[in-house]
């Protein structure tokens, strides 16, 4: 890898940004696609340029069909945001780690952190407005929301909604989601903002234990995940 090659990754990494070293297994060129900025001496055809965006998209390295590139995407893991240390919270962190989520999950209530399984997880002992502002959720940030309590739930889901998560979800009945949102709307959220979350949370795939319901949460995570990047 030619320097200025090597430069431009390292500035990529220590941005956190995503981005892709393309090379030709045939000759060896070169070139990192970044932010549709390419640094390098391989030039790629607009056709190849889509697949390697689209790979980008969906984090994933590999060759392109029928050419003699390699493409290896770098970038930060995607995110999840957990507000409320429950029992399904300590079967989804866990679960959304194996899927490559790094997981953090936010809880004032010290009691609730301390007594869950919560060992491998990064806790947040704060309020889920201050806490959220500090994580900035981002494009590759989902954000579930699992207290049922207004206090904590809704800060979250404001903060979220005004951020560009990919992925908001919050938990509770039907007729608690369309509280919920009215709520939201009574704080100035557009139909179009709340519509971004996805209530009752999860895949409906009839789950009813602690666990169950989180398969089917991280389940429409990255369903949802992959369909935006599809």
């Amino acid at each position: 890898m030619k320097a200025a090659l090597f430069s431009a990754l390292e500035k990529a990494l220590s941005d956190n940004s995503i981005c892709a070293v393309v090379t030709d297994t045939g000759n060896g060129q070169q070139t990192l696609i970044r932010d549709g900025e390419a640094v390098g001496d391989l030039v790629l055809v607009p056709d190849q340029l889509k697949q390697v965006n689209k790979m980008m998209g969906r984090d994933l390295s590999g060759p392109i069909t029928d050419t003699t590139l390699f493409v290896r995407v770098y970038g930060p893991s995607p995110r999840m945001v957990i507000v409320g240390a429950v029992h399904i919270a300590q079967a989804l962190a866990p679960m959304a780690q194996l899927a490559g989520f790094d997981v953090t999950v936010i809880d004032p209530r010290e009691g609730f952190v301390k007594a869950g399984r919560l060992s491998d997880v990064t806790t947040v002992a704060e309020w889920p407005d201050d806490a959220m502002d500090a994580l900035a959720p981002d494009k590759r940030t989902a954000v579930v929301t699992l207290t049922h309590d207004p206090k904590l739930d809704d800060p979250a889901l404001a903060a979220a909604l005004r951020s560009p998560a990919f992925y908001i979800g919050s938990l509770g009945s039907t007729q608690t989601h369309a509280k919920r949102l009215q709520r939201l709307k009574d704080d100035g959220f557009s139909d179009a903002d709340v519509a971004r979350i996805h209530g009752p949370v999860g895949l409906d795939i009839k789950a009813k234990t602690p666990s169950e319901i989180a398969v089917a949460i991280l389940g429409q995570v990255v369903a949802i995940r992959r369909q935006e990047n599809a």
